[in-house]
Parts: structure tokens; C-alpha cells; sequence
């Protein structure tokens, strides 16, 4: 079932006009209209397909589609993990447009102890290992009675591209204004002079939503905060023939995305691919959730 929120039912809308079908007539032009708001290619107006849960994370639904993953061979600061491959996402799923913030974490987890340094609760959670966003997500999946999870690797770039071909969603090079990043006070500083005007902290992210979104709706998928993926890092499947063409599967490692407020503009790329143990807690490192869509 679509959630729709504030914006327009379309089937709310259909019944409303005065339509004199009948019968079979009237039901399968409703079903007609429910295929093509279902299953249109691509990503839908973020606005009329958008709801808020109960604890104020706000979803975004994406809709099945083919995309390019991975880098071109000429786009700078590539890596070799990041070969060009053709991939289906064949399932609709609901993204969080934002990364998980403080507020939203600590309303399912306990919260920190009165030493813990606090920060507001717009700002995104950090330090949160990839075993500590499944125990967030296996007690927010049993408080709402829904299927909350990390995105995959193929979802989170497919959501991070959202129909571009570019190295970022807006183009081909990163500043400061369009993304959180370089805003070390001891390594990069490049950024420090835009998040000073805008009143951030240094050597910290920004609050959720301080930059534009991306095309289909989904704020800070390049920079801010490194994300967890669903996925042990893992060679890209070549040509579709089923080999691996460098480094095998591990099982001791998770996949991160999206790059950070720590170093430099090149790390946040769509195609960056970074990974670390999934015990490992870090400054720089939080994540998004997936809802699936209801059967």
C-alpha cells in the first residue's frame, strides 16, 4: 500500500471526479490508473509519494528501474573496484530521505550515559557500529510491526544517482555549497570558510537537510556522514558472467557510502566505495533506513 502523507491520493482523486463507469468498466480503470502509479519507470514526484513515521523519519518511495553502477575508466579519483556494471533494482522500497538523526535513535535505543557528549537532534547519529544499526533496526521493525533494514549496495547508489550519470547527482564536481565535506580544522580545511558562515561546528557533520536534496528527494547522499550498507564488501560481478574480477567476498567487512565531512570532495562521489570492520564505531560514520513496501 502507498503512503502517501500530505500530498495527493490519486486514487482519492480519481473517485472524486465525477467518472459514471460502471461495473467491470469502473474497476479496471482503477486498476489501470494503480499500474502506472506503481510500476512507472523511474522515481515519481518525491512530494505526493512521501510520509512521515512515527517517530519523524521521513520516507521516500523509489521505484524499480536499471542503472549504470560504478565509474567510468576517465572519471577522476576512481578506484579499480568501481567497473561499470548494468543492474536492475526490481523491488519498489521506501528510503529514508535523511540520514538517521539523534533524536530519532535515541527515541528506540537507551539513551547514552550522562557523560556522553550531547548533540542536537537534527544532527546525524555517528559512532554506531554496523552491529548496532541492526539492533536499532530489529526494535524499530517490532515497535511498528514493519520490515525496516539498511539499503543494499545496488540500492543506495541507485538512490545516490537518482537517474544521473554524473560523478555526483547536480554534476560532475563537488563544492562546498552543494555538499558537507572538508570541514576538518586539522587535516582538510578546504570547506571551513562556508561552514563558518553558515554556523556549523567544525570537525563535525552538519544538521540533517543543510544542503540541497538530490533529484528524487533524498538529502546528504554525498557527504556529511559515511553510511552503512546492508552489504560484506565484495568484487563487482563482471559482464554479468558471474566471476568476480578482483577481490573476493569478506565476510569480516561491511561496505560504507557517500563519504564524509572529514576529507576531501572526491570520497563522496556516487561510485566511492569505502569499508570497514562492522564492529567499528566512528565519528564520521552513521546510516539511512529502508521500509519495505508492504505485500
Amino acid at each position: 500500500m502507498i503512503l502517501y502523507g500530505k500530498g495527493i491520493d490519486p486514487m482519492q482523486l480519481f473517485l472524486q471526479k465525477n467518472i459514471t463507469l460502471k461495473g467491470g468498466v469502473l474497476i479496471y480503470a482503477v486498476a489501470l490508473l494503480m499500474f502506472f502509479i506503481l510500476f512507472e519507470p523511474g522515481m515519481a514526484n518525491a512530494r505526493d509519494i512521501s510520509f512521515v513515521n512515527d517517530i519523524g523519519m521521513e520516507f521516500v518511495l523509489v521505484k524499480p528501474g536499471f542503472y549504470i553502477m560504478g565509474s567510468p575508466v576517465d572519471e577522476p579519483h576512481r578506484s579499480t573496484n568501481e567497473p561499470q556494471h548494468r543492474v536492475e533494482v526490481k523491488k519498489a522500497f521506501y528510503m529514508q530521505a535523511t540520514e538517521v538523526t539523534q533524536k530519532q535513535w535515541h527515541s528506540i535505543m537507551p539513551k547514552k550515559s550522562f557523560w556522553s557528549r550531547k548533540e542536537a537532534d537534527d544532527m546525524p547519529v555517528t559512532r554506531v557500529s554496523y552491529y548496532n544499526c541492526g539492533r536499532f533496526l530489529g526494535k524499530l521493525s517490532r515497535k511498528t510491526n514493519r520490515t525496516y533494514r539498511l539499503p543494499t549496495e545496488e540500492e543506495w547508489e541507485y538512490v545516490c544517482r537518482a537517474g544521473t550519470i554524473t560523478a555526483y547527482s547536480f554534476g560532475d564536481k563537488i563544492d562546498c555549497k552543494r555538499a558537507m565535506f572538508a570541514n576538518n580544522s586539522l587535516k582538510c580545511k578546504y570547506c571551513i570558510q562556508e561552514s563558518e558562515s553558515r554556523g556549523f561546528k567544525l570537525d563535525l557533520p552538519a544538521p540533517v537537510k543543510s544542503y540541497p536534496p538530490n533529484p528524487w528527494g533524498f538529502y546528504d547522499m554525498h557527504g556529511n556522514v559515511w553510511e552503512w550498507v546492508a552489504d560484506a564488501y565484495h568484487g563487482y560481478l563482471a559482464l554479468d558472467d558471474g566471476h568476480l574480477p578482483g577481490e573476493e567476498r569478506s565476510s569480516d567487512t561491511r561496505i560504507k557510502r557517500g563519504g564524509s565531512w572529514f576529507m576531501y570532495g572526491y570520497s563522496c562521489r556516487s561510485a566511492n566505495r569505502a569499508w570497514a570492520h562492522p564492529g567499528g564505531k566512528f565519528k564520521t560514520t552513521g546510516f539511512r533506513v529502508v521500509l519495505e513496501v508492504a505485500k
